[in-house]
């Protein structure tokens, strides 16, 4: 009785079972909205709804490349300007073809945010002529195969892509397609005068401006004729018909002039400028082409106004061509405009993109660029300073990648698996759920990695959850809050890592280097410091000459302790690491002075390997600087410090204090070459060497081993 009683109860609840068991059944995709040139005006205005709405919008770039060359890594030995330097370089030569956007809002009532991921295809297509050069960009292989591996549209990218202008290319454009272009289209500036009044040098010139004259005379004289009935058939031979056709523009009847030469055009201009006050000359810029008129006016007055109206026809379609062209800018417009909380995943790449590409060059030094990010968009997460930033973060990430997808996988299982599993070990995750369109989703599959707009939302889940793990709780957020002005970010907020290689930190709000996260060295080995007045570039050395070999030769000449490391630049270059800046400085001196004798001594001296050939080039830290801050991009080191221009073989460092010596003294009386006397003469002769007490013991000795290896030698071949 009982159970009868309940059925349709029970019936009901076995109904929402199956029918929320159908509904776990993940997509086969992941709903992301693809923009292209076709769908981008209609996307851009549900964008702008939803950034408006949005608590914070997560942004992924994919680009044609990372390094134009290996030598502009980023590398232990690189300073913090070095390090700008580089990713400027990179940012300038390379090509963003997918630009991810992702605005999430948090839904007090489904306890969830809510995310809108847009894949935008970007291709640099030249919409109007700025200049006569189109736009270069490298592509780098690995990248490229790597997109390819990925299943990267390139087609949709090259033949769909979204162009754009930056701000710069804009005002260069309103100046050249607004400003100087209307008299020009009506050809009336006075300017224009030696260009209407062309020689008749040619007799097919003559001719053909008396047949014009005589065809527009014929033209014009039967308007009048015929003003009430309008204009009539004429009889006119059949290639001139196809060329002459009576049309109406302005409410004005006009002759449309068609298949003729630009010099013939230019002979028509001035027959009508100068044989008919009632005729004017207009070209007219249509939505697709351009068209080659002659007008009929009743009066001066009425001329005057139909070249204003062509005049303000002309700067309507220019701002409609330059809004076009401006293209996926307006997508960085709209977010500096709403000042959003931008987030993205270890972005000072991106943020250099987007400061090239749609701002403006990007500048020499990390201070400038960071004054005119800051100014556009003021706030900035990087969620690998989060992920950094907690320690039970790094305990859950271990000692695991900390790329974006790894984040994904352990901060974000459920979402990143597109369903939820009832497994004990899963911590409760931050929900998500996907709009896209009309199509609402909390379950897929696994979207594709490395497509931008899955990347942005990856990004924008990890730091949902980041935030989680913070103490920020969601369920207590309003819609009126704005996370700009939470506390618990404010501490991480701005901070990008300039390299994660050894934990430098821009600060984007002073463009200083700031001090690296607390805890932050537990994933990364620590780095010893490095003193950059201590080091000493070298390039260009004898290819047989390994790292450790110049070592040896250095360690030699002044000292076992004089190096402490040798770094690889490429197979051309290797930076030198002394235990004293006087040693750097006797290095430089001792150098030179051995490169300007052609001695025995010289030849015999622990540095001739390193000098073999008199191509070996050196010169203090600051010379790298020089090297990396030129646009040039040679693949070998040594091929880019010569295209740069640096021909000397040795840039000599600025004298020390007397002080500096006296410290270098103790060092050189072990036996070793002196560099105090080199201090003094940069080109001493052979004798003052050999005078040298220290240098006379040593050159004995190698003198010695000379004659013992010969001896030898001569032995053997008896």
């Amino acid at each position: 009785m009982n159970t009868t009683r309940h059925w349709p109860k029970r019936a009901f609840i076995l109904s929402r079972a199956l029918s929320r068991a159908f509904s776990d059944t993940p997509s086969p995709t992941f709903p992301l909205k693809h923009v292209t040139r076709s769908n981008f005006d209609s996307a851009l205005v549900e964008l702008r709804s939803h950034v408006r709405a949005a608590d914070f919008v997560a942004i992924d770039m994919e680009m044609t490349g990372v390094t134009s060359a290996p030598w502009r890594e980023s590398f232990e030995f690189d300073r913090f300007d070095i390090r700008y330097l580089k990713v400027k370089d990179s940012a300038e030569k390379f090509a963003v073809f997918q630009f991810g956007v992702c605005p999430f809002r948090w839904d007090s009532l489904k306890q969830s945010f809510i995310a809108h991921p847009h894949n935008f295809f970007v291709f640099p297509r030249q919409e109007i002529p700025l200049d006569r050069t189109s736009y270069e960009f490298l592509c780098q292989t690995t990248s490229m195969d790597f997109l390819a591996k990925y299943q990267f549209d390139f087609n949709a990218c090259i033949h769909e892509g979204i162009s754009y202008l930056s701000r710069g290319q804009e005002d260069e454009a309103r100046k050249r397609l607004i400003s100087p272009k209307g008299d020009q289209l009506t050809h009336l500036s006075h300017n224009l005068r030696e260009t209407m009044d062309l020689p008749l040098v040619r007799v097919a010139d003559v001719l053909f401006t008396e047949r014009m004259k005589k065809r527009l005379g014929e033209w014009r004289d039967d308007l009048l004729q015929n003003r009430v009935g309008g204009p009539q058939e004429e009889k006119v031979p059949d290639d001139l018909n196809q060329q002459f056709r009576t049309v109406f523009f302005k409410m004005r009847p006009a002759l449309s002039l068609d298949g003729f030469t630009s010099h013939q055009l230019s002979l028509i201009r001035m027959v009508t400028r100068k044989h008919f006050k009632d005729l004017t000359y207009v070209c007219f810029n249509g939505e697709s082409t351009s068209e080659e008129l002659v007008v009929y006016t009743d009066s001066e007055s009425d001329k005057a106004r139909l070249m204003e109206e062509v005049k303000n026809d002309h700067q309507r379609s220019a701002e409609m061509k330059i809004n076009a062209a401006v293209g996926f800018r307006h997508v960085i417009d709209l977010l500096s405009s709403e000042n959003k909380l931008i987030v993205g995943h270890n972005c000072i790449l991106d943020i250099a993109h987007v400061h090239s590409k749609f701002l403006a060059p990007l500048p020499s030094t990390a201070e400038e660029f960071v004054s005119c990010v800051n100014r556009y968009f003021p706030s900035i997460i990087d969620t690998k300073i989060l992920l950094n930033a907690d320690y039970t973060l790094q305990r859950k990430m271990k000692r695991s990648s900390t790329s974006l997808s790894s984040a994904f996988s352990l901060l974000c299982p459920e979402i990143a698996h597109g369903f939820t599993r009832n497994v004990l070990s899963y911590e409760p995750c931050v929900k998500v759920e996907v709009h896209v369109d009309e199509m609402r989703s909390s379950n897929w599959n696994s979207g594709a990695k490395h497509e931008a707009g899955y990347d942005a939302f990856m990004t924008g889940c990890v730091f949902a959850q980041a935030c989680s793990h913070l103490g920020i709780d969601f369920q207590l957020h309003s819609p009126s809050e704005n996370l700009t002005q939470n506390e618990k970010l404010q501490k991480h907020m701005n901070l990008l890592y300039l390299s994660w290689i050894n934990g430098d930190i821009i600060d984007l709000r002073t463009g200083n280097r700031s001090a690296e996260l607390s805890g932050s060295n537990m994933i990364r080995k620590p780095y010893r410091k490095i003193l950059f007045k201590n080091i000493v570039l070298l390039w260009g050395f004898p290819s047989k000459l390994k790292p450790s070999m110049i070592r040896d030769c250095i360690c030699k000449t002044l000292g076992p302790s004089s190096v402490i490391s040798t770094y690889c630049i490429d197979q051309t270059a290797v930076f030198v690491q002394f235990s004293k800046a006087e040693l750097a400085s006797d290095f430089l001196n001792l150098k030179e002075t051995l490169e300007q004798s052609n001695d025995a001594i010289s030849h015999l001296h622990p540095l001739s390997q390193l000098l073999e050939g008199g191509n070996t080039r050196a010169a203090s830290y600051e010379t790298y600087k020089e090297i990396c801050a030129s646009p040039i991009s040679k693949v070998l080191f040594a091929d880019q410090a010569e295209a740069v221009g640096i021909k000397w073989k040795t840039e000599l460092l600025p004298s020390d204090k007397e002080e500096s010596h006296d410290n270098t003294r103790s060092h050189l009386e072990s036996g070793m070459d002196s560099p105090q006397a080199v201090q003094k003469s940069k080109t001493r002769n052979t004798e003052d060497v050999v005078n040298d007490s220290s240098n006379k013991r040593f050159c004995d000795d190698i003198i010695d081993s000379f004659l013992k290896v010969e001896k030898i030698r001569r032995t053997t071949n008896l």
